[in-house]
Formats: C-alpha cells, sequence, structure tokens
C-alpha cells in the first residue's frame, strides 16, 4: 500500500502492535498520529520515533477512546496539525480479565462507536 504523504491516525500508538503499525507507516513515509490513553508511554514513544524519524511527522495526543469528546478534539488536533487525515488504525484494546466491563465498552463498544464517529468526522471533513 502507498502511504508516502499520507496522514495516519493510531489508537493505542505508544506500545505493541500500536506502536508496531507507527513505526511501519512512518518508515513507509507517512505522518502519524499516535493516540493513547498513557501519556507516559506516548511521550516516551514520541521521543524514540523523533530520533528515528523526522520530529515533525509525529504528533502524541492522549485520549481515552471511550471518550467522544477526547476523539472529537484528538480529530481536531490531528487535523489541525497536519491538514488531513487519510488513514484511521483502530488499535486500542486491553485484556482484564478483572474488570470485563471496561474491557467490553474499549475493546467492542469504543471500537463501533470511534468508526461511526471517525467516519462521519472525515466525511464532514472533506
Amino acid at each position: 500500500m502507498h502511504v508516502n504523504g499520507k496522514v495516519a491516525l493510531v489508537t493505542g500508538g505508544a506500545q505493541g502492535i500500536g506502536r508496531a503499525f507507527v513505526q511501519a507507516l512512518l518508515g513507509k513515509g507517512a505522518k502519524v498520529a499516535l493516540l493513547d490513553r498513557n501519556s507516559e508511554a506516548g511521550q516516551e514513544s514520541k521521543a524514540v520515533l523523533d530520533e528515528q524519524f523526522e520530529a515533525q511527522r509525529t504528533v502524541f495526543i492522549q485520549c481515552d477512546v471511550t471518550d467522544p469528546e477526547q476523539l472529537k478534539g484528538a480529530f481536531k488536533k490531528v487535523t489541525e496539525h497536519f491538514g488531513r487525515l487519510d488513514i484511521v488504525v483502530n488499535n486500542a484494546g486491553v485484556n482484564n480479565e478483572k474488570d470485563w466491563e471496561s474491557t467490553i465498552q474499549i475493546n467492542l463498544v469504543s471500537i463501533i462507536s470511534f468508526h461511526v464517529f471517525i467516519l462521519y468526522l472525515m466525511l464532514e471533513y472533506t
């Protein structure tokens, strides 16, 4: 897939599979917004990525994907920072057997809500 010059948003982008998505996209020439609820991990990831790639190609935004207002704010920050949004990787997820309701909220409900929400915003933006 040709992503050179495209702008991507990756939820859960500070760690694990999300971080791997971010690195792969940057390696192919994309600009990437890392969204993660873990501020410390996000800032650390951005710092490491800035050493590997051009700093202006990444932005970290702390965001809880279960909060529609935070998602709206994150979308606005991405489009203000990069001028547009071309790719969305909805990767955020958790595995917490003790708090199964939160796990379902993040891994299922927020995925569906996020897709509907971001599609609406992308259509409205273009």
